[in-house]
């Protein structure tokens, strides 16, 4: 980066992050910022900057072509750019920074999962008194660490598609957990975004390690497929984690226990896995992969039975807020795709009524559709443009449904208070699990989740 034209694409918590470190080292380099939001060229630290050129608003992207780097943050999609663009000078605060720490790295991936899985690891690593630093796409960006990082110091790093796109490193130990039908709104096609996703164990080398979803056909395809498969390039050492199937090195369910074999250790079986926050299958499995790499990471059964019978959960993710007047509510915001709606359906008793839909990305929702006729929901609330497309799934579906079920169409997050205190019955569940992004009327899942538990505590 040293004396070269760096262009900082995006300025927003990472590209700040960026900026910082950049001015750090180098108080005098020339530096280019471009965002689409005018309000950054009003920032009052960026005013005294006299070694830097603004592009913010309409005109953000002219200076892309007159710089010898770019930074990328992980919310721009390249592919969507209006011009052309030389992608061989694009990389990334990620990109950069598995370069320098990637042996020290335990990267997680997949749609949905990884912040809960991440979060797990670093927490039992904690426990087990390992020098643990969590980062990535879970709020804080790698760059703000490098003051803290040592050689001893384990990096467990949640890794997006965005920034998974552009790296030419592999975490050393790379976890893949699911691929599911997500930012379509962002690639050119779903084949792309499973591409972006690959990334994290297509840049790894031999001395790596890769533990992936073996239930998932999806992955298992793409690693099928890869060159290295057969042969051709050295391949990670592959721990593979399933809920149906059992390896000789790997980690699943037998019996009702969790049983672990990773490589240089022995085997690890545990028997009580109900005494834990974490509700639902797709949950064990986060948990499967969780104990798997604290395991192969050395931490001892006693530190990680602590890890997992302490650890609570986050917000957004099944979150329970409770009862009240006589409902118990829980708020699952984190849930935009159909597959998490239906994993927190599956694990939630006595789910009364649903709250779905929000931003449509053109998903699909046949499966969603399919699972609602049949499961014993009474009461449907179908919020936003994704929610009209979901109800207008299931009433197809099913012409009677509606002498079956109450199901209520609303355009503003906020009506849905009324519907659900008037529709759900005494002593039952109330949950939030849209199925669908919340761009329409919030900025992230997680003001989406805060709103609601505002609405329902007051």
């Amino acid at each position: 980066m040293e004396g070269k034209k760096i262009l900082l694409l995006g300025f927003g918590r990472e590209g700040e992050s960026s900026y910082r470190v950049i001015r750090k080292l180098w108080p005098e380099q020339k530096i280019w910022i471009a965002d689409s939001n005018p309000d950054v060229m009003h920032n009052s630290f960026l005013q005294e900057d006299h070694n830097l050129e603004l592009y913010c608003g309409q005109h953000y992207l002219e200076a892309l072509n007159r710089v010898d780097l770019i930074l990328r943050s992980p919310g721009i999609s390249v592919n969507k750019l209006n011009i052309p663009v030389d992608r061989s000078k694009i990389t990334s605060q990620t990109d950069l920074f598995l370069e320098a720490y990637a042996h020290q790295v335990t990267g997680i991936t997949g749609t949905k999962g990884k912040s809960t899985t991440s979060s797990l690891i670093a927490h039992i690593l904690t426990l087990a008194g390992r020098d643990t630093i969590l980062l990535g796409n879970i709020g804080t960006p790698a760059w703000h660490f490098l003051d803290r990082i040592t050689p001893q110091t384990l990096v467990v790093d949640e890794l997006s598609s965005h920034q998974l796109e552009y790296i030419h490193h592999g975490p050393h130990i790379a976890l893949l957990l699911n691929i599911f039908e997500e930012h379509l709104d962002a690639y050119s096609s779903y084949l792309e975004y499973q591409q972006a996703k690959m990334k994290i164990t297509t840049t790894q080398t031999s001395n790596d390690f890769l533990l992936y979803n073996a239930d998932d056909p999806l992955i298992t395809h793409h690693l099928q497929l890869s060159p290295r498969h057969h042969g051709t390039t050295a391949l990670p050492s592959l721990i593979p984690i399933s809920m149906l199937q059992r390896f000789n090195t790997g980690a699943f369910k037998r019996n009702g226990e969790l049983v672990i074999w990773t490589p240089g250790r022995n085997e690890l079986v545990l028997r009580d896995i109900h005494n834990r926050y974490l509700k639902g299958e797709h949950n064990l499995r986060n948990i499967l992969f969780a104990v798997a790499t604290c395991w192969l990471h050395g931490v001892s059964e006693e530190a990680i039975l602590d890890g997992l019978a302490s650890f609570k959960g986050l917000a957004h993710r099944m979150e329970e807020l409770g009862c009240h007047h006589d409902i118990f509510w829980v708020n699952d915001s984190i849930a935009t795709i159909p597959e998490a709606c239906i994993a927190a359906m599956q694990a939630l008793p006595n789910v009364d009524t649903l709250i779905l839909g929000g931003f449509d990305r053109g998903i699909s929702y046949e499966l969603l559709a399919g699972f609602l006729v049949q499961n014993p929901v009474r009461t449907l609330i179908f919020v936003g443009a994704a929610g009209q497309r979901i109800g207008t799934e299931v009433e197809k579906r099913d012409k009677t449904i509606k002498t079956r079920k109450k199901l209520f169409y609303i355009n503003r997050f906020d009506y849905l208070l009324p519907l659900a205190l008037e529709n759900t019955r005494p002593g039952t569940t109330c949950l939030l699990s849209p199925a669908a992004s919340s761009y329409d009327e919030f900025r992230s899942f997680e003001e989406r989740g805060f709103r609601f538990r505002q609405l329902i505590t007051g």
